[in-house]
């Protein structure tokens, strides 16, 4: 790296500035970029070029495809095993596919490879049938859950990807998307991974060359029409720091995965140089916070008083305008978790961009307590942060 300074200080690191310039240039040159890159662990938000616009989301749609089976498995309405029909419309899905025929029977482990690995459009659609019961219906559940999500820039019209000019998403919802894959589903994460899979006697090789190319990454999905450009959503681990990026619009295949891992490159750095000058856990001001439910707005029947904030780690279900709204959610997030729900709830006030805000948070746990409550807090809709204090 090279650097401009006069004695005891430095002024510029042209490398870090070359690489922003080099960004917006990217942005300014190619109308349908957009990226964000987030600290899986604590939402920061750590790059963002026209995160917030629309874009044609391609194959990333599949990866709500995948949330909904997985969903389906964990409730038990699916299981590996479970055979799907394949109907006249899957088998009339154009390339990528894998060549299904009208009557064959698609497993589910094979459905899941296939969705990731190939892209396969006629197993999206396979899916989509069997849990919805027609490709349109399952498309209207889709969209339902984006909401939930707060994936408010999305609406889903199929469930492969296939062009459609009212099949938008944005950078910044499918990288909530990406994360509530990884954080509600982790049993099926590795998935993203798999570079290979074969079926009927035919190996197909993945299009995501970043899981095995580049550093650290290890999933998630890749996605191209023509008016979309070439889409990418990444997870990568590196120092035990974990960062979540989404790329869409990309020129080239190449291109896209140049500029993916360069923002992952930049970001893990920064995320270490916010940890080291925030050692007590606190995330910048900017954040993807992940909620689903809608704050009640009638008080609480058994409040719950501000606290203290102990040491150790702690599961934030949310940040508030108001303290009631607050408290609320930490005594329903009490409620839900039982017998877990030995550590107490705490409301803190917060100033974020010359705003008041109230975190409501239960505390007192270790680390892995925090991870196991955070997670059954989501499989009940409650999404949350595990945060250190």
């Amino acid at each position: 790296m090279f650097a401009v300074s006069r004695p005891g200080k430095t002024l510029i690191h042209i490398s870090g500035l070359f690489l922003l310039f080099c960004l917006a240039g990217m942005a300014q040159a190619n109308p349908r970029y957009a990226a964000i890159v987030i600290d899986a662990e604590n939402g920061a938000v750590l790059h963002a070029a026209n995160a917030d616009a629309s874009r044609y989301p391609a194959s990333l749609t599949k990866m709500m495809t995948l949330y909904l089976l997985f969903e389906a498995m964990e409730q038990g309405r699916m299981t590996l095993n479970t055979a799907m029909p394949v109907s006249a419309h899957a088998a009339s899905m154009p390339q990528t596919n894998i060549q299904l025929k009208k009557g064959d029977k698609l497993r589910v482990k094979d459905a899941i490879p296939a969705l990731i690995v190939r892209s396969a459009n006629d197993v999206a659609v396979v899916v989509a049938e069997a849990l919805g019961g027609s490709e349109a219906a399952f498309a209207k559940r889709m969209t339902a859950k984006a909401r939930e999500m707060k994936m408010y820039n999305t609406t889903f019209r199929n469930a492969s990807g296939l062009p459609d000019s009212r099949q938008i998403s944005t950078a910044r919802d499918l990288a909530r998307l990406s994360l509530r894959l990884m954080k509600d589903y982790p049993a099926y994460y590795h998935y993203f991974s798999v570079a290979t899979f074969t079926y009927k006697g035919r190996t197909y090789h993945s299009h995501n060359r970043m899981v095995q190319n580049s550093p650290g990454v290890d999933g998630m999905k890749t996605g191209y029409i023509r008016a979309s450009g070439f889409n990418v959503a990444t997870s990568a681990l590196r120092d035990d720091r974990r960062v979540v990026g989404v790329v869409m619009g990309g020129k080239t295949s190449q291109s896209r995965d140049e500029q993916m891992a360069s923002l992952i490159d930049r970001s893990i750095g920064r995320a270490t140089r916010i940890a080291k000058m925030t050692p007590q856990g606190v995330a910048p001001a900017e954040r993807l916070v992940v909620s689903t439910r809608t704050v009640r707005q009638e008080p609480s029947r058994t409040p719950v008083p501000p606290v203290a904030e102990a040491s150790g780690w702690a599961v934030q279900i949310g940040s508030f305008r108001m303290p009631e709204q607050a408290r609320d959610r930490a005594s329903d997030a009490a409620r839900r978790l039982g017998e877990l729900a030995q550590a107490r709830a705490a409301v803190t006030e917060v100033e974020i961009s010359n705003r008041t805000l109230f975190r409501a948070r239960l505390v007192g746990f270790e680390k892995q307590q925090a991870q196991n409550a955070c997670q059954r807090l989501s499989r009940q809709g409650m999404d949350c942060l595990v945060v250190r204090l």
